[in-house]
């Protein structure tokens, strides 16, 4: 993958704890730089990690897969792109202020394991992997801590459709993915 590729691919797996991110902001009642932070660094090392872990995993896997790693890629990033906006136009969910630890652990898990699906697809390409994470976590640090200042400012508003452009970006992607292995 070219770098923009893999930013673009950072702001679609980012969108979810951006999303997140808007609730908390929402949910405090005066901004916090340091609930900012804070939600940005637990966001953006999850978001780092993942796609790490399921790039060595697809490593392991690749000689049984090589054949239709981007009918696998296809498949993984429409799911989780479909799930997104899914999940947008479904409903609201329970806004919580709470950066305790026994609050934002679920979060950041349940906010990155599509990056360690995405991370899966990273590893049937020629990508360095360590500069993709980096990229990836920073665009979600920078995009969570922003979340939180939106979400205090703006409220729910943004929400829903910043999910839905996440998801959009990651189906784009997949069929990317597979128009260039099927075409050319």
């Amino acid at each position: 993958m070219q770098i923009w590729e893999i930013i673009i691919l950072g702001i679609g797996l980012s969108m979810d704890a951006f999303a997140v991110a808007v609730c908390k902001g929402l949910a405090s009642r005066e901004f916090s730089a340091k609930i900012a932070i804070v939600v940005g660094i637990w966001f953006g090392l999850f978001q780092a990690a993942m796609p790490l872990i399921g790039y060595f995993l697809g490593t392991l896997f690749y000689d049984l897969i090589a054949d239709f790693d981007h009918w696998i890629a296809f498949v993984i990033l429409a799911f989780i792109g479909g799930k997104m906006i899914y999940e947008a136009v479904k409903g609201e969910e329970k806004q919580d202020a709470s950066i305790a630890f026994a609050a934002m652990l679920p979060l950041a898990i349940g906010t990155s394991i599509d990056a360690m699906a995405a991370g899966i697809t990273l590893s049937f390409s020629s990508t360095n992997i360590f500069a993709a994470v980096a990229i990836i976590g920073a665009i979600t640090f920078c995009l969570s801590a922003l979340g939180v200042k939106i979400g205090n400012i703006f409220g729910a508003k943004f929400k829903s459709k910043a999910e839905i452009t996440g998801g959009v970006i990651l189906i784009l992607l997949g069929i990317k993915i597979l128009v260039e292995h099927l075409f050319f």
